[in-house]
């Protein structure tokens, strides 16, 4: 048309899987030319050429390769905390920390903050069962922690999805006790962790009160626990890490013990940091290191080394109840 020569305004579409950014730019291209504008794409830096579509609009052909990745992927089988200080939400965290791809599994919404457990409410078991059996289809999974399994259902879901799958490692966190004292499983649960998911796991993370359960009798010091190592060991075939903490002396001692080995794993305790989700961190940097194809003894220094200082440098709020910790997992 006379005056309006060789171009006409065109709202230009950068190749951000086919959504314009805010404030679609605007960019003068030639009628006639078939490649009609060059733009930078906002989210891959890459220039790439424009093409009118039939709908008059331009559109980018990508250049984007593809990649394969070759960072390790880890799954939790967890609670969802309401203050992200537990359960998967602290799972992730440490995953991501440990330069570990994080999935989850969730097995139930829990209203907490530290200390308190309000209310826990359990999802579906079946749901549970197609998350976990999904996400091994679909991923190169190379590690799995399960965390808090809420009932007898999910439990029995969760071992039957596991043995479905092969090529991970398993690290099984039974959360039978929060920090707090509340108990969180019903002895028919228990017992399914027993016959049914022990056997799956490459490692079992009890701390003293969930031995004491497994047990039926108290553990009150270090000679006891290297005793109740080896008893779990021994009575569920596979390597049992007893977490000391709870003993509250001038160090937190955990003991490992896996057929005649046994070690012991030693840090400073850190008195008056009122934290939850220790066992969740702890168990979760496990996981992280044996996705990363450390062996197991390795993985266990490190991820004490890392549960260590998240308690040394927690964060702390004042709230209405006085203080407010949480843990604060980093390499």
């Amino acid at each position: 048309m006379p005056g309006r020569g060789h171009w006409q305004r065109r709202r230009v579409d950068f190749c951000n899987g086919g959504l314009s950014p805010p404030g679609d730019r605007l960019a003068k291209i030639p009628r006639r030319s078939q490649t009609l504008a060059v733009g930078t794409c906002p989210a891959t830096e890459m220039v790439c050429p424009v093409k009118l579509s039939s709908a008059g609009y331009c559109r980018i052909k990508s250049k984007i390769k593809r990649q394969t990745s070759d960072v390790p992927i880890a799954l939790t089988i967890a609670g969802s905390d309401s203050s992200a200080g537990a359960g998967a939400q602290a799972d992730l965290k440490t995953f991501t920390a440990l330069g570990v791809y994080g999935l989850t599994a969730i097995t139930c919404i829990v209203a907490e903050t530290p200390g308190k457990v309000s209310r826990i409410q359990p999802a579906d078991p079946e749901i549970v069962s197609e998350q976990i059996e999904l996400l091994l289809k679909s991923f190169p999974v190379a590690a799995i922690k399960t965390g808090l399994l809420c009932n007898a259902e999910i439990v029995a879901q969760v071992a039957r999805s596991l043995r479905k799958a092969k090529g991970y490692r398993l690290v099984v966190d039974p959360v039978m006790i929060a920090t707090s004292g509340d108990v969180l499983l019903e002895p028919e649960a228990i017992q399914l962790y027993q016959r049914d998911l022990f056997p799956l796991a490459t490692l079992i993370t009890p701390n003293l009160d969930e031995a004491t359960r497994l047990l039926g009798h108290p553990i009150r010091d270090l000679a006891a626990m290297h005793r109740a190592a080896r008893t779990l060991a021994t009575k569920y075939g596979t390597a049992v890490l007893l977490k000391g903490g709870h003993l509250r002396g001038p160090r937190a001692i955990d003991v490992l013990s896996s057929g005649a080995y046994t070690k012991e794993y030693s840090a400073a305790f850190l008195p008056g940091v009122k934290t939850h989700g220790t066992g969740c961190t702890y168990s979760a940097a496990i996981a992280a290191e044996l996705a990363k194809g450390a062996e197991l003894p390795c993985a266990i220094a490190v991820a004490k080394k890392i549960v260590s200082s998240a308690i040394r440098s927690h964060f702390v709020w004042k709230s209405g109840r006085g203080k407010i910790f949480a843990l604060n997992p980093r390499v």
